[in-house]
């Protein structure tokens, strides 16, 4: 009597196997890396709980969003570990997990783990993540670093033409980068989106559109002063209105939408110098951020992504 009931509960674990394996799906092929159906409803939880609005999508659109963000996952991945090779840092760890945890509004580890747990995340997989879009910011930095051109004189005098206004701005903004294929043109591209902004929202939108590396976090980049944009990006927001969209912007990688999701005016009296430092560093990162583009697109380019 024993025996049957051991091969009945064998074939039981068996026939659900073959039921598993049955329902798992490849969806893509990209070089040697295969993307499933459970990847991409995976990649679908891990992306809402880091943005909770994309919920709100239709379930399609969330899904197209999950299966992009993989495959920029994978292609960032094999050029990640082909330049580091058994990385292991325990700052920079350190840093990617503060990172994480203040953008979670969580203050420690043990914290972050309950939340993602609730959230039914796993945890290490998340700091896996996290940790190769860092290293792809750090790889950037030193391949692209040396290219990097700023023209102090040039910034110094666009910082001091901005500083005699008596009224001085920041704006919260966010960005959607969007690029064009051979068989689309600008005018019906700008009004797909444009069309799909008014039907969910521009977070969502970038989500989906975007090929910034801000598309994952739905384009937000946050407070910017207007001492640090250029004179064009400066003009073209201080006449749209808080929650308004630019024009079409042209951009190196593409085109450019902003909103403005805020503005307020700087009240603080301006340190020429510290400013101007800060003007600096943001051209820096506005040209590596470029690079970064650049670079992920020539990978994209270079190999065999095959949809099933």
């Amino acid at each position: 009597m024993l025996l049957i009931k051991i091969v009945v509960i064998s074939i039981f674990f068996v026939l659900n196997s073959f039921i598993a394996e049955a329902n798992i799906k490849i969806k893509y092929k990209i070089g040697t890396e295969i993307i499933t159906n459970i990847d991409i409803l995976n990649e679908k939880d891990y992306l809402i709980f880091l943005r909770p609005s994309l919920k709100n999508l239709p379930e399609d659109e969330i899904l197209k969003i999950s299966e992009n963000s993989l495959i920029r996952e994978i292609i960032k991945k094999r050029e990640i570990n082909r330049i580091f090779k058994n990385f292991e840092d325990t700052e920079f760890m350190d840093e990617i997990k503060k990172n994480l945890f203040n953008f979670k509004n969580v203050d420690n580890e043990n914290e972050f783990k309950l939340l993602a747990k609730e959230n039914n995340i796993n945890y290490e997989k998340v700091l896996e993540k996290i940790k190769f879009e860092g290293l792809w910011n750090d790889f950037i930095f030193k391949k692209y670093n040396s290219l990097v051109r700023i023209d102090k004189k040039k910034l110094k005098n666009q910082l001091s033409n901005k500083l005699e206004n008596n009224k001085k701005y920041e704006y919260n903004i966010s960005e959607l980068i969007f690029e064009i294929n051979e068989k689309e043109n600008l005018s019906n591209k700008k009004k797909i989106i444009i069309n799909y902004i008014k039907n969910n929202s521009f977070k969502a939108a970038a989500s989906k559109f975007s090929i910034s590396n801000t598309s994952q976090i739905g384009g937000e980049i946050g407070w910017v002063k207007e001492t640090l944009l250029s004179e064009k990006l400066s003009k073209e927001l201080s006449n749209i209105l808080i929650g308004g969209i630019t024009e079409v912007i042209k951009h190196p990688n593409g085109y450019l939408l902003l909103k403005v999701n805020d503005k307020r005016q700087i009240k603080q009296v301006i340190n020429a110098e510290k400013e101007l430092k800060n003007l600096i560093n943001f051209e820096r990162s506005k040209q590596l951020n470029q690079f970064s583009l650049l670079h992920y697109k020539k990978l994209k380019q270079n190999i065999i992504i095959n949809e099933f």
